[in-house]
């Protein structure tokens, strides 16, 4: 995936041996303020003033209330991204360090790693590029996503597969790392959108999992009077014959009775209904690094509707 491993999504650093290594002593958050260094603790507790706390082992960590967010300072972010981050894994550099008293207080910024990730990643990603990005939390209208020290991105509903879904919770989970294509990059804004139903596969490569005469699992996506839509795959659904007995959600198995490339379409059995599988599978992807130019989804054979990506 185009990204530079100096900004990764929060929760990515901790495994580093180099960030280890420094949390592990006093001189190695020397050495790491000395070198700039992108660090990562759990932010401990939240102060009634909104200062971020840390118990970073051989000293105490202060990270200011102005230094917690891009934009908290200026009022153009809410205190939420304050005090949603106790608990969780979060990115700072070093920029001072108090040795006068027993423990040793470590001076913290969550902002300046965040600028210097914004303007990286506003300078250098392109429309098609793939990234890594790791899911922060979910509304009706789609999935935002950290996509380098805490720096948000959108991916609307409806980018998130090609079957549709009632809310981003059928497709992914808070704190889910998965790869997402840049959709457009706006200096002026300072905005980066993403999609990231492209990665997840053409009909054709979905299609080719399933043969006529199997018996699968599938989730009841929608219900028309000629039909009811049942999601095989997130970029691949079938249409079995009307039933009063389902609803969106449900997950049943069915039968396959054809797959149609040059109609685009599947025709399902339902056999029986199962019981919910909690939480949304894990997406595979098709394509997880490089860049893409264009998309197409529809198979050459078919002339029916014509669904593509074309990232300029």
């Amino acid at each position: 995936m185009k990204t530079s491993e100096c900004y990764l999504p929060e929760g990515s650093y901790t495994a580093l041996p180099e960030v280890r290594q420094a949390l592990a002593s006093l001189d190695g958050l020397r050495r790491a303020q000395d070198e700039n260094r992108i660090l990562e603790a759990v932010a401990q507790r939240c102060t009634p003033a909104h200062d971020l706390l840390f118990d970073l082992g051989c000293a105490r960590g202060i990270m200011p209330r102005s230094c917690c967010a891009l934009g908290v300072a200026e009022g153009d972010t809410r205190e939420i991204a304050i005090l949603s981050r106790v608990g969780k894994p979060t990115c700072f550099t070093i920029t001072d360090i108090d040795e006068s008293g027993e423990t040793p207080l470590v001076w913290l910024s969550r902002t300046i790693p965040q600028q210097r990730a914004q303007d990286h990643l506003l300078e250098t990603l392109r429309p098609g590029d793939v990234i890594p990005a790791a899911v922060t939390h979910l509304e009706n209208f789609g999935a935002f996503v950290d996509i380098g020290c805490g720096v948000a991105s959108l991916i609307g509903i409806e980018n998130l597969s090609v079957s549709r879904i009632f809310h981003p919770s059928d497709r992914l989970r808070v704190g889910q790392h998965i790869c997402a294509v840049v959709r457009s990059v706006d200096p002026d804004a300072r905005r980066i959108s993403l999609t990231h139903r492209e990665l997840l596969g053409t009909w054709a490569q979905n299609a080719a999992m399933f043969s006529p005469g199997e018996t699968v699992r599938g989730v009841v996506r929608s219900v028309e009077p000629y039909g009811v839509f049942i999601e095989l795959a997130p970029n691949l659904s079938g249409l079995a014959e009307a039933r009063d007995d389902l609803a969106p959600g449900m997950v049943v198995s069915v039968y396959i009775k054809s797959i149609l490339p040059q109609r685009m379409k599947i025709k399902l059995t339902v056999i029986d209904v199962l019981a919910p599988s909690g939480e949304p599978e894990p997406p595979q992807y098709f394509v997880t690094d490089g860049h893409i130019d264009e998309w197409v989804y529809t198979p050459a054979c078919c002339d029916r509707k014509y669904i593509a990506t074309v990232f300029e």
